[in-house]
């Protein structure tokens, strides 16, 4: 089936293939015809509340059903869905809500809390999925509407979601997709994600990020069931995966290194699965080779963003060696990418520079910010991404590190992530964030704040030495602390400023 928009996902497969699974969400499946009729109903119920194309509608709830009724009904309108991240605190949310007008925001029972106490300054309607004395009720509020399509046609260049950036600096902003951005990448995935109508795909990364929802609307482009979990749960995940025989998965890599803890895996029967794609952050060897052990030559790494609608490299699982597992893989077909010095010029192969790219999938801009729009896109249509990172011989990328992360120490610019990667390679190392943090003598030192593996106790000096055998000599930590997580964004992105803070509080001169 060819799809012109999101929409046509849900109206397509609807119509064409009513009976079969869509979701399964608990203990409840949902047919492609019955969310065709649901979101219908809920396209008719934003209309009757006077939303009207290019208005913009608010979800803030955990992963379920209603998410996929509201985005979809709000496509078939030609509104525009907002998926607001629910760890961010009310302060944050209201930030969000004001700055992209929201005329309505729907919110799941966990949250009214938040958004009550944010309520009084807003001026959209609030719909309540559960009971509130005083907000309508989801459900019933639905189940007053037709289940008659509205008919809307929306062009390719239309705003269909808008998504905000994880805001590891600064506020978040919105990154304004269309319809087309989710034609090139969604419609060209089959093949590399190994969708299809006889795929059972697991979504269980949160749907207001792009590698849930993405994912998500990925399967359901190309007829695979899909099987929503509310949260990630390790021994959710495995059950799931056993029960209904997931065949396909997008992960982080602390997901996956938390299956491997899980006492539960033992036990459990994964051998349904076919592809584990995974990205956001760097994974480690040894979870790495305790995955393809247990799970088999599955995984698949890639590299993307949320202003370009998702992963535009892939690694594929056949290709992932360990000379290879460093690359975030070759860009898809549709996907140009550039490497290029501080003057926009291109530097040659082997050669660090700022990643840029080009395809159908990069965003329209961010939201009501032509600076920031300004700053990512260039007039030519190529996305900035701010990552550092280099093409080998054979076009495969490899990221250093964000390029505002990058540590300056004696003159000398160092990668957090080369650093990282190297220390991840120790068996004593779980997790690891490296920083710069003030010298008096280099300006900033390096530093690795390391997360030890169970039941292990390395040294600061041990893991020094290690990475003395690996580095250049003005890479190499100076010092090594050691805790017992790191703080991540819900993308599975270690949250580089939180890390710095500690150690900059008493400068007037914060990095990053």
């Amino acid at each position: 089936m060819t799809f012109e928009g999101l929409a046509d996902v849900v109206r397509g497969q609807g119509r064409q293939r009513p009976e079969a699974p869509a979701l399964i969400v608990g203990d409840r499946t949902v047919t492609y015809g019955e969310l065709d009729a649901r979101s219908n109903s809920v396209a008719q119920a934003f209309a009757s509340a006077g939303v009207r194309r290019g208005d913009r509608v608010a979800f803030i709830d955990r992963n379920g059903a209603e998410f996929f009724e509201v985005m979809f009904g709000l496509a078939k309108l030609g509104a525009v869905g907002v998926p607001l991240n629910w760890r961010l605190a009310p302060a944050e949310m209201a930030h969000i809500l004001t700055d992209c007008g929201a005329t309505v925001v729907v919110v799941g029972a966990d949250f009214f809390g938040h958004v009550e106490t944010i309520e009084t300054p807003l001026s959209a309607r609030i719909v309540a999925i559960g009971t509130h004395p005083r907000w309508p009720d989801y459900d019933e509020w639905v189940r007053q509407h037709p289940a008659t399509d509205p008919g809307v046609v929306t062009g390719p260049d239309d705003l269909v979601m808008l998504m905000y950036t994880s805001g590891t600096t600064g506020l978040p902003k919105g990154a304004m997709l269309s319809n087309a951005n989710y034609v090139c990448k969604t419609s060209g995935v089959e093949g590399p994600w190994q969708l299809g109508p006889g795929a059972v795909s697991m979504a269980v990364m949160p749907l207001f990020h792009m590698a849930g929802s993405g994912w998500a609307f990925a399967g359901l482009w190309h007829g695979a069931l899909t099987v929503v979990l509310r949260d990630v749960d390790p021994v959710a995940i495995l059950d799931a995966i056993d029960t209904h025989r997931v065949t396909n998965m997008l992960v982080v890599p602390a997901v996956v290194r938390m299956l491997l803890d899980t006492p539960h895996l033992a036990t459990a029967d994964v051998s349904s699965l076919r592809i584990v794609v995974f990205g956001a952050s760097p994974i480690s060897d040894d979870v790495l080779r305790r995955g393809v052990d247990r799970f088999g030559p599955v995984f698949a790494q890639v590299y993307g963003m949320t202003e370009t609608a998702g992963s535009i490299t892939q690694l594929a699982a056949s290709d992932l060696t360990a000379e290879t597992m460093r690359s975030c893989g070759t860009p898809y077909p549709w996907v140009q990418l550039r490497i290029v010095d501080s003057d926009g010029l291109d530097v040659p192969s082997g050669s660090v520079g700022e990643v840029w790219t080009s395809s159908a999938q990069n965003m329209l801009g961010y939201w009501q910010n032509p600076a920031a729009t300004a700053a990512t896109l260039t007039a030519d249509g190529w996305l900035r991404t701010g990552d550092a990172g280099y093409l080998d011989d054979a076009g495969r990328l490899y990221l250093h590190d964000r390029i505002k992360d990058m540590i300056v120490t004696g003159g000398e610019n160092v990668f957090p992530a080369e650093v990282e990667n190297v220390l991840m390679t120790h068996p004593d190392v779980a997790d690891v964030a490296v920083i710069g943090v003030p010298d008096e003598r280099w300006g900033e030192a390096v530093k690795a704040v390391v997360v030890p593996t169970a039941g292990t106790r390395p040294t600061g000096q041990a893991l020094i030495d290690f990475a003395r055998g690996h580095l250049g000599g003005f890479k190499v930590p100076k010092s090594v602390d050691f805790v017992d997580v790191l703080p991540r964004n819900p993308s599975g992105k270690i949250l580089k400023r939180a890390v710095r803070e500690p150690y900059w509080q008493a400068l007037d001169r914060p990095v990053g």
